[in-house]
């Protein structure tokens, strides 16, 4: 397997854990969107919403996410760090994954109406790469199943 070929594997391999998370969400009432943080293989940590259960606006899975790796790192930078996510960021996470200097960012669908790319498209880091479509239709069929459920 070249090298292209593992990193559509691991790509894949943790963007199911952050449908696992985002599943968590929306068994909970909340918006179905997970986030996993990875660095050299190694899971820092998992999240998904928490904004009905905290009653805040800023406990996005990313935020969520982004707090518990510095933690477990002991430190605010994750510059070697990946972070999955199910939808694109918000102009909000953005910002805070730009401020975490996360080094790569994955996503499964577009948020057409709130995406960062709308809004904010320059608030990553510089020198941040992104991936996008990653089990795009699994995650997109997850938030309309969600919505549909509400209507």
């Amino acid at each position: 397997m070249n090298e292209k070929e593992q990193l559509q594997k691991d790509d894949e391999k943790f963007m199911r854990m952050a449908l696992a998370e985002a599943e968590l969400a929306a068994e909970e009432n909340e918006i179905p969107i997970g986030a996993v943080i990875v660095s050299r293989g190694r899971v820092l940590s998992r999240a998904h919403n928490l904004t009905e259960t905290l009653c805040d606006v800023t406990a996005h899975a990313e935020m969520q996410a982004i707090t518990s790796a510095a933690n477990t790192l002991g430190g605010k930078y994750l510059s070697d760090c990946t972070l999955y996510v199910t939808v694109e960021p918000c102009p909000m996470c953005a910002g805070a994954i730009g401020w975490a200097q996360i080094s790569r960012i994955v996503y499964g669908c577009p948020d057409v109406k709130r995406g960062y790319r709308e809004y904010a498209p320059r608030a990553f880091h510089p020198k941040s790469t992104v991936t996008e479509g990653v089990l795009c239709e699994e995650c997109k069929t997850l938030m309309q199943n969600f919505f549909k459920s509400k209507r």
